[in-house]
């Protein structure tokens, strides 16, 4: 498939900027990225960045950027509202950075489907290590800024994401992909950015077992 338009599901972290990455490689032409935020919009799904720093990501990276808030009870409506827009604006396809999570591969290409979009997930059934290895090796830069205390310790928070952490976590029985919400992160650098991302880490705050960790832009950049 060569010169296919896409939409990216963007998290913010690692699996959605190797997934974009890797979609351009292929073909793809960028023409936006999405974020789904709280429903009250000062922060995002589960990686809880705030919408200004997911704004300078999406200006690194070039493309306009679009976002839904929502509750988990609206995220399906939201969902949907979304991925219309972009077909109806010429957008067929939707990039997305699942690996191997079944439940969660089927909702987005049964939803997507609804409105007449082709879900596409570059890094569907890749070995997760792999994946990682890529990652680092190309280039991206990224941090652990959410932690799962009920999963792993908290002392992993604010930790920049290298080959040697993935060893760390692993020798600790923990999944260094995170692939089961272990852990989140953010990307600040890589190959899909004009330029590095000028963040600064604030307070540390921990809600219902899990450990945030404050992103804020650097001198208000």
């Amino acid at each position: 498939m060569k010169d296919w338009p896409f939409v990216a599901s963007w998290s913010g972290g690692k699996d959605s900027a190797l997934a974009y990455y890797r979609a351009l490689k292929t073909g793809g032409i960028s023409k936006r990225i999405w974020t789904m935020l709280e429903a009250d919009e000062e922060r995002s799904k589960s990686h809880a960045l705030p919408p200004e720093v997911l704004h300078a990501q999406a200006d690194r990276i070039g493309v306009p950027f679009m976002t839904r808030g929502a509750d988990w009870e609206e995220y399906e409506t939201q969902f949907l509202d979304a991925m219309k827009e972009c077909v109806d604006a010429g957008i067929p396809y939707g990039v997305f950075g699942d690996i191997d999570l079944e439940d969660h591969l089927h909702w987005v290409k049964e939803t997507c489907a609804k409105v007449g979009m082709e879900a596409i997930h570059p890094l569907w059934m890749e070995p997760r290590r792999k994946l990682l290895e890529e990652f680092v090796h190309e280039g991206f830069e990224a941090y652990i800024v959410v932690v799962n205390t009920k999963m792993m310790p908290s002392k992993f928070i604010g930790r920049k994401f290298t080959i040697e952490l993935m060893d760390e976590l692993e020798a600790l029985g923990i999944d260094s992909c995170g692939e089961s919400g272990e852990f989140h992160t953010i990307v600040v650098d890589g190959p899909i950015f004009s330029s590095r991302v000028p963040i600064v880490f604030g307070m540390q705050h921990e809600r219902n077992g899990y450990l945030f960790l404050n992103v804020e832009l650097e001198n208000g950049m």
